[in-house]
């Protein structure tokens, strides 16, 4: 597992290209383990601060529950439609449930508008980045998938 932090030091210009995708759009999609073992998928918001991946829960969502049992979560952008499509990423490793006030102030630093009241305040480990973009030309799509500890793997698709 990595921090975000981890990752931008590893492969600065990959991430950098991710988090453009991260921040080309608000709402992700966010899926999360079920009690039932299968998949639930929520749409979320996600954002970078002080060195790490967050995402903030409403107070009563399932997925916080789903989380705080099995912390393992895929996270994946806004994708937009052809022929603007700009690329997509997705992210996926453990979350985990930060409480401390501090590291919560940390997290929200970053933020435009901070939920009032209650939530769920989830920091994402990350066992595996993956990015697609269009390639140059344009006939063929580039997938680069990164995990820990190894040189991301391009390919092109066509």
């Amino acid at each position: 597992m990595a921090s975000w932090a981890e990752f931008a030091a590893a492969e600065p210009a990959m991430a950098q290209r991710v988090r453009e995708r991260l921040e080309a759009g608000a709402h992700k999609t966010l899926a999360t383990v079920r009690r039932d073992g299968g998949p639930r998928i929520s749409g979320n918001e996600a954002w970078i601060a002080a060195g790490e991946l967050w995402f903030g829960v409403m107070p009563g969502a399932v997925r916080a529950a789903d989380l705080r049992r099995d912390p393992r979560y895929a996270l994946h952008t806004a994708s937009g439609d052809p022929p603007g499509w700009a690329g997509d990423a997705a992210l996926s490793g453990r979350a985990e449930a930060v409480d401390d006030p501090e590291r919560r102030a940390d997290a929200v630093a970053a933020l435009e508008e901070v939920p009032e009241g209650p939530w769920h305040l989830f920091r994402g480990d990350l066992s595996e980045v993956l990015l697609v973009v269009m390639g140059d030309p344009p006939d063929h799509i580039e997938v680069t998938v990164w995990h820990p500890g190894a040189p991301p793997r391009r390919r092109l698709r066509r």
